[in-house]
């Protein structure tokens, strides 16, 4: 699903390759200097950066050349005055502190895929591998509010996705998200998650442990926001540019009419990336948005072989080779298939193997179901040890999930 190429050449003409800086420390300074200038967003920035060549070169013009630039008088006059640049030593010092680092147009690893969107940011705060950024990914986004489907899915296609050497991105928020980071996480691949906070300001926070897990194996946090920028609902909006900008596409995984992630699914057209959608129930509200995206082109995905399918030749080389697979294998799992059971006792294998991932079963059910095999008593025993192992999920209304 892709519209013109239009977006990517007016883009180009506002985010075009800067020249080389004579100190790549002082232009990383330079660049964060201007990313913390009162009234200046990347528009005006890469304009700014584009007409002298470098972040240093706007830093050192006089107060008339930088007013020129047709920067608002008081940006400009705080760049004048230092102390733009004296903001960018303290942020510098926090992001240490904090354990980050910072990734501008200046550095090899900023990710080219950004360069081409209409207002790629300024500096890129992050936590993890940087290598990352440069790798090919899927964002893949949803309702903060998912059904048992919906989670089942996301973690069975980045689990998938992941394993076949394909980066998933998601924003982390709860959700669909959520589930796309562990899904990445169960397949001991590596995940970037793309705050709309600072890289030290979790949200939500009962996701701290996840990002722990992120970083622990081997991924990403980014953001383009200072330390300590609180979770303001317009942040969100404009992260969700950078999940499909630095994506080769976006796979849509339940979304209402009304939710952030059609924001997501815009950016993704405008910029010219694939757009993906798993299809749901009609008549669940969660299900509008990827069906009406299904209605208007986007590619309709039940298994990773649907997205890597759609994806460019190029992509899938270069992903092959990193990762030596073949792009023939069929070893994908299926939400409606069996898989291999862990090696579980008698009694919890029979009721791991009587739930589902994509539809919760209610107690009694569950109890009817395996009669014959297990006493009431041994089932709860049973859950409780698998709820423990965080095999099974518990969910409202004494309804159980398996979480693969």
């Amino acid at each position: 699903m892709k519209i013109p190429d239009q977006s990517i050449e007016s883009s180009q003409s506002v985010a075009a390759p800067v020249a080389p800086p004579q100190t790549l420390e002082g232009e990383r300074l330079a660049w964060l200097a201007l990313t913390m200038t009162s009234g200046l967003g990347p528009t005006r920035i890469w304009r700014a950066v584009n007409a002298t060549g470098t972040a240093q070169g706007v830093l050192g013009l006089p107060l008339t050349r930088l007013e020129g630039l047709r920067l608002p008088a008081a940006s400009a006059q705080q760049i004048f005055s230092g102390k733009s640049l004296a903001e960018a030593e303290k942020e510098w010092s926090l992001v240490q502190q904090g354990g980050g680092m910072l990734v501008t147009p200046a550095d090899e690893e900023y990710p080219e895929r950004l360069r081409e969107i209409f207002d790629p940011p300024t500096l890129l705060w992050l936590r993890g591998e940087k290598a990352l950024l440069a790798q090919p990914g899927i964002a893949i986004v949803g309702t903060r509010h998912p059904t048992p489907y919906g989670t089942g899915m996301a973690e069975m296609l980045a689990r998938d996705l992941a394993a076949h050497g394909l980066i998933v991105l998601s924003g982390m928020a709860r959700g669909v998200d959520t589930a796309a980071h562990r899904g990445a996480l169960d397949a001991r691949a590596k995940t970037v998650a793309v705050w709309g906070t600072g890289i030290d300001v979790i949200y939500p926070k009962e996701n701290k442990r996840l990002a722990e897990q992120i970083l622990e194996a081997g991924g990403a946090i980014i953001s383009e926001y200072p330390m300590g920028t609180f979770p303001a609902p317009q942040n969100f909006p404009i992260r969700n540019r950078i999940l499909s900008g630095m994506s080769v596409g976006v796979l849509v995984i339940e979304a209402g009419e009304n939710s952030g992630t059609r924001i997501t699914a815009r950016c993704a057209l405008e910029q010219n990336r694939e757009v993906f959608a798993v299809p749901g129930n009609v008549t669940s509200k969660n299900s509008w948005g990827p069906n009406t995206l299904i209605k208007q082109g986007a590619k309709l995905v039940a298994t990773w072989e649907d997205v890597w399918e759609e994806l460019p030749t190029q992509v899938r080389l270069e992903v092959e080779e990193r990762q030596g697979i073949a792009s023939s294998d069929g070893s994908a799992a299926s939400l409606f298939s069996k898989p291999n059971l862990p090696d579980l006792p008698e009694d919890q294998a029979h009721v791991f193997d009587a739930l589902r991932q994509d539809q919760a079963l209610q107690l009694d059910e569950l109890v009817e179901k395996l009669e014959g095999k297990l006493s009431s008593s041994e089932i709860f025993t049973a859950l409780f040890e698998l709820e423990l192992a965080g095999r099974v999920r518990a969910m409202p209304g004494k309804n159980y999930v398996r979480t693969f």
